[in-house]
């Protein structure tokens, strides 16, 4: 999940050609308070031209604690939107009155009832610990988004004092994880906060993410999207030997064998359904990547709205 300022036009057209999963035109931290009706009106021109590359298209709108929340759903709530991400969502009642505006705005906006999605952003102590009510908010909850930068500042710290292995960030790390999984839904890992040269620091802290069990990683420059993708990304190695569990467990099975020796190991009927979902994501990926079009964007592209 990329993100990008939504009140640069340039940066809007860059994210149409990137191989990402999802874009987040930001409207609430990447947008001074002066510039927000233009990023409202860019993000709304610009969300069809996303969304037709093949990209899930979200917007990030401002925390309901601003006031400025109601408009950003008026300007941006169109047909071509997946979904909404609600910034420093704390509590179980802020994803309910969410929900309750996108409700509204899709009536006046001619937007199929509950086709706009929502990831809660947790980005505070209040927030990691009410997670799982978070997570559980209803059907347009289809993941959970951790923010470390303002999570570390609301504990009182410098987030530019964060140590190496990012012990500080575990416990909320985890949690959220834990109860995303729970409530049955994806949780997506903090961007990476460190120096956009550091590769080492960024590529160790995505293996971390995907250790814990996240499901994917908020990107806040092209260049992390490549290691990203590829550390949530099965190998082809990891393909080919969930192939060969899965022929072997089958033929193993209609012999009515339940637990298996394979290739040094014993394999049970939870290593076999593990493999199944090796073989499913690798065939999603399959599948996302030919949808995406990463060619150039046409000018013709840009001003094709009708």
């Amino acid at each position: 999940m990329l993100y990008f300022p939504a009140n640069s036009a340039r940066m809007a057209v860059k994210a149409a050609t990137l191989p990402v999963d999802a874009a987040i035109l930001d409207l609430e931290d990447a947008v001074s308070i002066d510039d927000k009706e233009t990023a409202r009106i860019i993000a709304r021109d610009f969300i069809r031209l996303i969304k037709q590359r093949g990209i899930h298209t979200f917007v990030r709108v401002n925390s309901l604690s601003t006031g400025l929340t109601a408009e950003d759903l008026k300007s941006t709530v169109v047909r071509e939107l997946d979904g909404i991400v609600l910034a420093k969502t704390e509590t179980a009642t802020d994803v309910a009155e969410l929900c309750e505006m996108l409700t509204e705005t899709e009536k006046h906006s001619g937007v199929d009832h509950r086709s706009i999605k929502l990831i809660p952003l947790i980005e505070s102590a209040k927030g990691v610990l009410n997670s799982f009510q978070i997570a559980s908010g209803g059907d347009r909850v289809v993941a959970v988004a951790f923010g470390a930068g303002d999570y570390y500042r609301d504990l009182g710290r410098d987030v530019n004092s964060i140590s190496k292995d990012e012990i500080e960030l575990l416990y909320a790390r985890s949690t959220v994880v834990n109860t995303s999984t729970a409530a049955g839904v994806q949780a997506i890992d903090t961007p990476f906060l460190g120096s956009l040269t550091d590769r080492e620091a960024l590529l160790k802290e995505i293996k971390l993410a995907a250790q814990l069990g996240f499901n994917g990683k908020q990107c806040i420059h092209p260049s992390q999207i490549e290691p990203t993708n590829e550390m949530f990304s099965p190998s082809q190695g990891e393909i080919d030997r969930a192939r060969r569990v899965v022929k072997a467990f089958e033929e193993a099975e209609a012999r009515g064998a339940g637990v298996i020796s394979f290739e040094g190991k014993m394999v049970d009927r939870m290593s076999y359904l593990q493999a199944k979902e090796v073989l499913t994501l690798a065939e999603m990926i399959k599948r996302k990547t030919s949808d995406v079009d990463s060619s150039y964007v046409r000018l013709s592209d840009v001003f094709s709205y009708p």
